[in-house]
């Protein structure tokens, strides 16, 4: 299978409708409609149900949409990879390194201040992610390295590090009844019915049903809390950004959050194994 068929079978498998996926491709309708006729003939599978008024995916085409969307952004990470090492050859390339916006924070600046005193240190370029986003960019290529977080984040394929395993803590608003105890159990923190947990967006940028609150980033979710209209559990380092109108009370029986640094397992880049040395000797 050709990329430009991947690209062609992609498009119509998410609009269901040819016209719109050949206007999103810039290209006629018959022509695509062939593409994927022949696709179907080269694999002997047919990938959608046509009729006059519907195209519906088949059990096939649900396979073939997972694996190209794979494939596509295998293709695009590559293209990203070579041209960030032909810019590393030149000396003309930093490292991208990508982390969840607000979390890590006294790790982040440490690591950044131990790389920066290294002799053949380059530039780091920081991207401060959304939910999930670091990830996503590590994966792409658009990242060189990222900061990711366990159980949250999924390690699965990449080379990573432990930096730092740590309990969590459940952030709620300055004078709230639990704030006075030593310590709060999980099943007590999903009982609160004036204090939901928040609603993050998934990998597609949907929000999943719920009573909470959506949130978009860490600022956004604090000041959710401080006006009692949410609360958080988070790993115990978040501590350190607190306002004063908000207070941290231990959940001993939520899961441990271990932090790692993660790079592609194929990288050759001396600036992130000396990235990943001085994140190690923290």
């Amino acid at each position: 299978m050709e990329t430009r068929e991947l690209r062609y079978f992609v498009a119509v498998a998410e609009e269901l409708h040819f016209g719109r996926a050949a206007q999103r491709l810039g290209i006629a309708q018959p022509p695509l409609s062939r593409a994927i006729r022949q696709l179907e003939r080269r694999l002997g599978a047919v990938l959608l149900e046509r009729t006059s008024r519907t195209v519906v995916l088949t059990e096939a085409g649900s396979v073939l949409l997972r694996e190209a969307r794979a494939a596509l952004d295998a293709v695009e990470a590559a293209e990203r990879r070579t041209r960030r090492a032909a810019l590393a050859a030149t000396g003309h390339a930093g490292v991208v390194l990508a982390t969840k916006a607000g979390a890590s924070s006294e790790l982040l600046a440490k690591l950044l201040d131990a790389y920066a005193a290294e002799t053949d240190a380059v530039t780091v370029d920081l991207v401060l992610c959304g939910p999930a986003e670091q990830e996503r960019l590590l994966r792409n290529g658009q990242a060189d390295v990222a900061l990711l977080h366990r159980p949250f984040d999924s390690t699965a394929g990449l080379d990573t590090e432990v930096l730092r395993t740590e309990g969590q803590v459940v952030i709620l608003p300055a004078g709230h009844p639990l704030t006075t105890r030593s310590h709060v159990r999980v099943a007590e923190v999903s009982d609160l019915p004036d204090l939901p947990m928040p609603r993050w967006p998934g990998r597609d940028g949907t929000y999943p049903d719920g009573p909470g609150p959506r949130a978009r980033d860490h600022a956004q979710l604090l000041q959710l809390i401080a006006l009692g209209r949410a609360c958080w559990i988070a790993p115990e380092s978040c501590r350190a950004q607190l306002r004063d109108d908000l207070v941290a009370v231990p959940v001993p029986d939520a899961p441990t959050v271990t932090t790692v640094i993660a790079w592609p397992p194929h990288s050759r880049s001396r600036a992130v194994a000396g990235l990943v040395r001085a994140a190690t000797r923290l």
